[in-house]
């Protein structure tokens, strides 16, 4: 895969995944939040296993290690995330804002399970500052209340903060397994299997079906979450975890919050601030300083330095 096929797919990532806040904001309106997140899997797991099954010969997972890498997947990047994402921003303290700021910790918190579980995928005291100096640019560019961030809502908080963990744990889990299993078929599984955890958790919760209000702008931004954000999106997530690990792939959740500023500027009339001017050129220097050496590559290829 060129390195130009790799970013333009890691920006529809950060596009489908960036203005999915907006659609999630909706949606909370008229579902209750595990149910929400539960059926956006259902439909997002039967589409992709229907898709699996054109695409591979064997949509299935076989023994043990496949079947570990899709509970994985299952507990942790669909089941545990999502779950943990919606409640906490079902609390009317946890802003788009602020939950984007927790959730852009997810390449910190990569970085810490990497050197436990994949030495090779340590970063350099330049990289980890490339880190840093990106999530600066994404508190920047949500520029949150600070009295907000410390103020109510610290179980909500401290839940969505848990989602960038489990994220963060499952992506690196996930990269140092040794199956071979195709990516279509571990994304639809994991996301039938977590989609069966949420279900369970809305039960006993005492989410019921029934609490939804069916209107046009619930199907709508549930058809986006399950179609555009969940199927398309972790197709080319997984695609780009094989290719670029765990650390650098979820580096996504520092630029997804540029898109979901353009979403809500040309669909909610939000403006354009300098906080968000200012936080994606900070993005931008936070990039290049982790990824230098391909940048230079790319550079050296086309003859722009020496």
């Amino acid at each position: 895969m060129s390195r130009a096929r790799t970013l333009s797919l890691f920006l529809i990532l950060a596009a489908v995944w960036g203005s999915a806040f907006m659609a999630i904001n909706a949606g909370l309106a008229y579902f209750p939040p595990v149910l929400f997140a539960a059926l956006r899997f259902d439909i997002a797991g039967v589409v992709m296993l229907a898709y699996a099954a054109y695409v591979v010969d064997d949509p299935f997972p076989r023994g043990r290690e496949e079947w570990s890498v899709v509970a994985v997947g299952a507990t942790l990047i669909i089941a545990g995330y999502h779950a943990l994402l919606f409640i906490g921003e079902s609390d009317p303290a946890v802003t788009s804002a602020i939950a984007a700021v927790i959730i852009s910790l997810s390449p910190v918190l990569t970085t810490v399970f990497a050197r436990a579980f994949l030495p090779s995928e340590r970063l350099t005291v330049v990289g980890v500052l490339g880190l840093l100096v990106g999530l600066v640019g994404a508190v920047v560019l949500a520029a949150p209340d600070p009295s907000n961030l410390a103020g109510s809502g610290t179980f909500a908080k401290l839940l969505v903060l848990l989602a960038a963990a489990s994220f963060a744990l499952g992506s690196v889990l996930t990269r140092a397994s040794d199956a071979d299993m195709p990516i279509e078929t571990m994304e639809a599984w994991s996301m039938l299997l977590g989609a069966g955890l949420m279900h369970v958790l809305a039960v006993g919760l005492g989410e019921s079906v029934t609490e939804v209000a069916w209107t046009t702008e619930a199907i709508l931004s549930l058809a986006y979450l399950a179609i555009a954000a969940s199927g398309i999106g972790f197709l080319i997530y997984f695609h780009l975890l094989d290719r670029l690990g765990p650390i650098e792939i979820n580096l996504v959740s520092y630029v997804a919050p540029v898109f979901a500023a353009l979403a809500g500027w040309v669909f909610l009339n939000e403006g354009i601030t300098p906080n968000t001017v200012a936080g994606f050129l900070i993005i931008c220097v936070g990039f290049a300083l982790v990824k230098r050496s391909a940048i230079r590559t790319e550079l050296r290829q086309r003859g722009v330095v020496g």
